[in-house]
């Protein structure tokens, strides 16, 4: 259980990264209450002095110059989570549900939206309690934010919709009464001021982000084994050469591998004068191409650790001017970007991987025998996994098409201008799987490449790496059923191990 004590706004890449791996526990900063409870008085001050303003006492979207009367200003915000919650698709995960409300408590908290304390409390006791709204992946546009599922995330408060209890489907009113919580009725602005927002975009983008660092790592352990399963050169690691280009984040990259691929090798020393000259491309440029997916990395993460602690909602209260703005901060185009730019890094560190796999099985490249298995014509070997890791860059290639470049005009043209950010997001897990799947594929080979090499041996770190994997898989020494193994060792990537391997100064989230 992570206990997070929420300063609003300073929430940290690394307190998102423990949110969304474990249950959490909620307690705010009581420094937060009384922000939050003056930007309520100047919504009531608003209605009490009868001034118009949007969201408030005013329709929504096309209807903003439909004034509503006093009397219906709760029954109006009821019915914008009600109409608004049009979602359809698969529910999003329990994870995923408990980043994406966090995120609207932190951006509530910051007092620039008007709703009541009382309505931040409840949203905490949804987390705290692990009550989960039950919220259908599909149905928003990244602007006027992600309106419909953050009505399905409101509609739980009011008693509507469905929750995810302890594994259990309930209806919301079953749901808020198993944790002693009651339905609540919410005030002016508070309905609009839930839906406005870029939680679930953010979410998905900063998932997206946590998948493409752990393959990042991932891909510089298996990378620096197959530079010892194909007897490459430590040459293009030097130091030296990449100081003189100058980009950060390929001087950092190189580094990895050269606290990988230490001078302690049997292996390296066994080729040390051998007549080859250069290596491969996907050998020889990974500091170079890794590197380009570290500065996506790092600007990605940038973007999205402002947005987690900005406000996205629309009208925004200026408590100390007594003023009310409409704007468009609830606009997601930079997570879209943010989202964009990580799919370009998750798809080209499996392209990278893929053309290694290649290489791998190529005989006359990797002086390995072919398909990486003895007797070969008998045996297969991973002829057709490397065809699985060719697939599966391919589809990513389709997938990493900008989602941004997208809009489509809704609220009869009002809002005429979107983002596309959610579905940019939400790509980047099957993206991520893609890669897991391609690099799983490269460490089977890579460990096969290394036996090969026997009894000459790696540094203790590759060791160390191999021997995780050799844990889980043994040598391929005949055709068997592969999937197995293929699963097993997207495991392995998928779980995180190898970041151990990476400075945690030099990645993001770690």
């Amino acid at each position: 259980m992570f206990s997070l004590h929420l300063v609003p706004g300073k929430l940290s890449l690394q307190d998102l990264r423990r949110i969304k791996d474990e249950k959490t526990f909620i307690t705010l900063d009581e420094g937060a209450s009384n922000k939050i409870n003056k930007a309520n008085e100047t919504i009531l001050n608003i209605i009490k002095d009868d001034r118009t303003v949007y969201g408030v006492n005013t329709g929504f979207g096309l209807l903003a110059n439909t004034k509503i009367a006093k009397e219906d200003l709760e029954d109006l915000q009821r019915r914008i989570v009600l109409s608004h919650s049009a979602g359809i698709g698969e529910y999003i995960p329990n994870d995923s549900v408990r980043l994406m409300i966090t995120l609207k408590i932190n951006s509530l908290s910051l007092a620039y939206s008007g709703i009541r304390l009382k309505v931040i409390l409840a949203l905490i006791n949804l987390v705290n309690n692990e009550i989960y709204p039950c919220i259908p992946k599909k149905g928003s546009v990244g602007a006027s934010g992600d309106l419909a599922p953050l009505a399905h995330m409101s509609a739980i408060l009011l008693g509507y919709g469905y929750v995810n209890y302890k594994g259990e489907i309930l209806k919301a009113k079953d749901g808020l009464k198993k944790v002693g919580m009651q339905p609540i009725v919410l005030g002016a602005k508070e309905g609009l001021a839930l839906l406005n927002g870029t939680q679930l975009s953010t979410t998905f983008s900063l998932e997206g982000l946590f998948y493409a660092e752990d393959l990042f790592s991932s891909a510089i352990v298996i990378g620096s084994m197959c530079v010892e399963a194909v007897l490459g050169s430590r040459a293009p690691f030097d130091e030296r050469v990449h100081k003189i280009r100058g980009h950060q984040t390929q001087i950092d990259t190189a580094k990895m591998y050269r606290d990988l691929l230490e001078d302690t090798s049997k292996i390296s020393q066994s080729h040390k004068n051998c007549t080859r000259v250069q290596d491969p491309y996907s050998i020889r440029c990974q500091p170079q191409v890794m590197g380009a997916c570290l500065s996506q990395i790092r600007n990605s993460a940038q973007t999205l650790l402002t947005e987690a602690n900005g406000v996205t909602d629309n009208p925004l209260i200026f408590v100390d001017e007594q003023d009310v703005i409409s704007g468009g901060n609830f606009h997601a185009e930079p997570i879209a970007f943010a989202s964009d730019n990580l799919a370009l890094a998750i798809s080209e560190i499996g392209a990278l991987s893929e053309r290694r796999m290649a290489l791998l099985v190529d005989k006359h490249l990797s002086q390995l025998p072919p398909f990486l298995v003895n007797n070969g014509g008998m045996n297969s070997g991973f002829m057709i996994a490397q065809v699985t890791a060719a697939a599966l860059a391919s589809e990513n290639k389709s997938l990493a098409y900008p989602s941004s470049v997208d809009s489509l005009p809704t609220s009869a043209n009002q809002e005429d201008h979107v983002s596309m950010a959610t579905y940019a997001g939400r790509r980047l897990k099957d993206m991520a799987e893609n890669t897991a799947g391609i690099l799983g594929i490269e460490l089977l080979a890579t460990a096969q490449g290394m036996d090969f090499r026997a009894p000459n041996l790696s540094t203790d770190k590759i060791e160390e790496a191999k021997k995780i994997i050799r844990e889980k898989v043994d040598f391929y020494d005949e055709d068997r059923y592969f999937t197995d193994d293929i699963e097993a060792a997207m495991k392995v990537v998928q779980s995180g191990i190898y970041n151990k391997f990476i400075d945690k100064n030099l990645i993001p989230s770690f």
